[in-house]
């Protein structure tokens, strides 16, 4: 490394450290560390011990107090089912994350781990110190010098492969089953005509000015958060046995898996199905047709088809033929009004991205 890079090397560490300085308390006293009597009196001192050692900028044996206490608040967080587990524990986990992630970034090289830890503790702790995580990532981040971005070869390729693994590009949606279409229609109009009846719809023109429609792909989405860790479902279907569930960044995500959700479910709720990026060919069958479509017997399923819709066993399930439905290709900038308890079958045309809003 060159004197001038590593004298910018020391400035920006410096900047950084003051940066999350900034967001804690200025002095040890004023980081409180309250639990109650449901955490081992053991896992408090060591708690007291790496706060101590921050303050006194000890930050190599802070770090190492700090994995003991993530490490053993994993472990129960971890017994059990998730809904059994204390908030308490939650927060430990929380503390631990934020006190390593501040101990690794005395080296700039550490920030995208640090991020990763900080994300861990946001998606298994519970919040600490007004959300304190959010705030030192939105920092890290500011200082994390990005990898490389998909290329515009990679993103063709991963097009191609896309359209490769479908079993057309564009199936036909028929005359007569076709989701009616409006644009921007008025509230009471909306409400009346489809909200209160259950009657699916197309809207448009409604989401022309959000800025994700202007801004999102690929390369947009790795350069604002590709090294922030997310929760991942990977496989076609719920139901199949290679499905599963899986934490990884989202350049990760991007790199290795485009993937479908091929099965057909409802949910509790009504839904909004924003189409921002590419396509969707989205089919929707109503309640009445639910004894049609054979849901999985078991409660966990029991808003899940076992039904292949587009390459159904009619041997097993003959009153499938019998379901009516309608459908539609959502393109973006298209809304797609999904009533509560809607069966919908989903299959991306293109590499895309939805948002999705419920309500009940």
């Amino acid at each position: 490394m060159s004197e001038a890079s590593l004298s910018d090397n020391v400035l920006a560490t410096g900047s950084l450290s003051e940066e999350l300085r900034a967001l804690l308390p200025q002095t040890k006293e004023g980081l409180k560390l309250d639990f109650s009597e449901k955490i081992e009196r053991s896992v408090v001192v060591l708690l007291y011990q790496a706060k101590e050692l921050f303050y006194e900028e000890k930050k190599k044996e802070c770090l190492k107090i700090s994995e003991i206490i993530r490490d053993y608040s994993w472990e129960k967080l971890n017994t059990g089912t998730w809904r059994d587990v204390d908030k308490e524990w939650r927060r430990v986990y929380s503390y631990g994350c934020l006190l390593k992630a501040l101990c690794m970034c005395l080296k700039t090289d550490d920030i995208a781990e640090a991020i990763r830890v900080c994300d861990m503790g946001l998606l298994m702790g519970a919040s600490i110190l007004g959300n304190i995580l959010v705030k030192v990532v939105s920092v890290l981040q500011k200082h994390l010098q990005h990898g490389k971005r998909p290329s515009e070869a990679r993103i063709e390729e991963l097009s191609k492969k896309k359209t490769k693994s479908d079993h057309t590009l564009a199936p036909a949606v028929k005359f007569g089953t076709a989701v009616p279409l409006l644009h921007c229609p008025s509230l009471e109009f909306f409400r009346k005509n489809h909200l209160v009846p259950q009657k699916p719809v197309i809207l448009e023109g409604i989401a022309n000015h959000w800025p994700c429609m202007k801004k999102w792909s690929l390369d947009y989405i790795q350069e604002i958060a590709g090294c922030r860790t997310v929760p991942v479902e990977i496989g076609s279907k719920y139901t199949d046995e290679e499905w599963s569930q899986s934490l990884m960044t989202v350049n990760e995500f991007i790199n290795k898996y485009i993937v479908n959700k091929n099965d057909i479910g409802y949910l509790a709720q009504h839904q909004l199905f924003d189409q921002v990026l590419g396509r969707k060919y989205i089919q929707l069958y109503s309640p009445q047709e639910s004894e049609s479509l054979y849901p999985h017997e078991t409660q966990l399923l029991h808003n899940t088809s076992q039904v292949d819709v587009e390459n159904p066993n009619l041997i097993r399930f003959p009153k499938f033929t019998e379901a009516s439905y309608q459908s539609c290709i959502l393109n973006p900038g298209q809304i797609l009004f999904i009533p509560v308890k809607y069966w919908h079958y989903v299959r991306a045309l293109d590499i895309s991205f939805s948002v999705s809003f419920w309500w009940s």
